[in-house]
Parts: C-alpha cells; structure tokens; sequence
C-alpha cells in the first residue's frame, strides 16, 4: 500500500486528553486508512492501517 498524504487530514485525541501536553497518540481518518502518531512527535512518520484492520484492532482490545 502507498502510504498517503496526511498532511491536510485533521488530527485528532481522546477527548480524555488533557490540554497539558503528556503522553497521548493522535488519530487521523481518511476513506481508506486510519493514521496514529505520537501527539509529542508530530514531525516523525504516522502508523498508517487500512480501516478494516484499524477496526479489527480496536475490537480486539
């Protein structure tokens, strides 16, 4: 799979997430993938997976 352009894609964390900084990850969906990246590393590479297996993980945990 390519990996796609997330750059104008909104990003997104728990609604849990304080506004003070801490250790959270952040979500970003498009039609196809859902990203993960670290909310403190913004610049380094997302995880990207195809909806159906982002899916089935959260199902899973």
């Amino acid at each position: 799979m390519d990996t796609p352009d997330m750059t104008p894609t909104k990003w997104r964390k728990s609604s849990y997430s304080g506004d003070t900084g801490g250790q959270c990850v952040e979500l970003a969906a498009q039609s196809r993938v859902v990203a993960v990246r670290d909310s403190k590393n913004q610049d380094q590479p997302a995880l990207v997976f195809p909806r159906a297996a982002f899916g089935a993980l959260l199902h899973t945990l």
